[in-house]
């Protein structure tokens, strides 16, 4: 047999957001790959150089559509601890619900589109159905479906009344029932167990040493969760991370699963503790000068900040997604699988290519794409 190279993307019906993937394939077999990012660069993190600390939260949000809440609440910790401020307890409350109702409708999402790729659309159109009640929930809380534009430095920018509270908790005990059948469903329909049980290994070793984070790497065994460090209220919630020793795209979708379980029992619990008092602490116009780091557990894993203050203003802003420190991984999961896995595999990571684009180098010899070292960028900058 010989070696043939299969490309896919940047456009592509399985994959819509634009990356390249150049597959080599021995029959049906993926026995190499080389993969591309660099199609919807937006250089946002140049965009926060010189503007006023307040329109940089706003424009955090943007780094990502479906993770938007968690880019906003990292920024907004990093600034926090630049300028020693001390957010009231109602506040965190409020922060915590909302980090949590964004972890349900994006797993849900994800559900849903795992299920699209491997041509389930019935069962996709009931995730996005379920998924569309957290949304609703959205625009109650926050006026907004998408950017919820709730956080501020120093606390959040709407409160959460008795009302409100009530209809969280009476659509959370509906989505709680369908989050268990959907437990039931991936665990024991025989088609959907033979696309995804014993696809995509990842095992521990690997996982370890390509340095994966959030679902991904718990599904491998490893328990490796930002929320065990203490932020926010989730050690009074007593969160309990979820893990799972599989490696393989069904443990990846069970601790999905699980862990809307257990975001649902933390907004519950929540919405019962919150305290009452202000929601939002007094802040000063710009932060003084320095640099400070803040990482959240976001929906794909560790969300991580570097910000370095200026005069008045952001100096410079680096953001590593959980995306761009899963992809290393891609094609470990990929070589030995069969082609019709591609897709499945890909979505197994919930990859979100537009905030994870990074510059890239080029061999003209050999074509070849490879990340900028430090060293290089600095050698730039100089």
């Amino acid at each position: 047999m010989h070696d043939f190279h299969l490309p896919i993307g940047p456009q592509h019906p399985s994959i819509i957001e634009p990356m390249h993937l150049n597959l080599k394939i021995d029959g049906e077999t993926v026995v190499g790959l080389d993969f591309s990012l660099g199609y919807n660069h937006r250089g946002i993190e140049k965009a926060f150089e010189g503007r006023p600390w307040m329109k940089c939260i706003y424009l955090s949000e943007r780094v990502c559509g479906i993770c938007s809440f968690h880019h906003q609440l990292c920024f907004t910790l990093g600034v926090e601890k630049l300028m020693g401020i001390k957010i009231p307890e109602r506040a965190e409350y409020i922060r915590t619900i909302m980090a949590e109702l964004e972890r349900l409708h994006n797993h849900y999402l994800w559900l849903g589109l795992l299920a699209f790729e491997m041509g389930f659309d019935t069962l996709f159109h009931y995730l996005i159905r379920d998924r569309e009640i957290v949304m609703e929930l959205f625009e109650i809380l926050c006026g907004n479906r998408v950017h919820y534009s709730i956080n501020t430095i120093g606390g959040v920018r709407r409160d959460i009344d008795l009302e409100k509270a009530k209809m969280v908790e009476e659509n959370l005990d509906a989505l709680e029932e369908r989050s268990r059948h959907y437990l039931k469903v991936f665990t024991s329909d025989s088609s959907i167990l033979k696309r995804i049980r014993g696809i995509g290994l990842l095992p521990p070793k690997q996982a370890r040493e390509l340095n994966v984070v959030g679902p991904v790497a718990r599904a491998s065994g490893i328990n490796y969760d930002i929320r065990n460090l203490g932020y926010l209220k989730y050690p009074e919630l007593k969160f309990k991370p979820v893990t799972e020793e599989g490696c393989d795209i069904l443990a990846r979708t069970l601790v999905r699963i699980k862990e809307t379980l257990e975001s649902i029992r933390l907004v519950q619990d929540a919405v019962i503790e919150i305290p009452k008092g202000q929601i939002k602490a007094r802040a000063p116009l710009n932060a003084p000068e320095g640099e400070t780091t803040s990482r959240v557990e976001a929906l794909r894993g560790e969300l991580f900040y570097y910000i370095l203050s200026g005069s008045g203003h952001p100096h410079r802003v680096k953001i590593r997604t959980p995306t761009y420190a899963n992809m290393h991984c891609l094609e470990q999961i990929l070589l030995g699988n069969q082609i019709a896995d591609v897709p499945v595999d890909v979505m197994s990571l919930d990859p979100c290519w537009a905030c994870c684009d990074r510059m890239t180098l080029t061999d003209t010899k050999t074509g070849r794409k490879r990340t900028v070292t430090k060293e290089e960028l600095r050698r730039h900058a100089d």
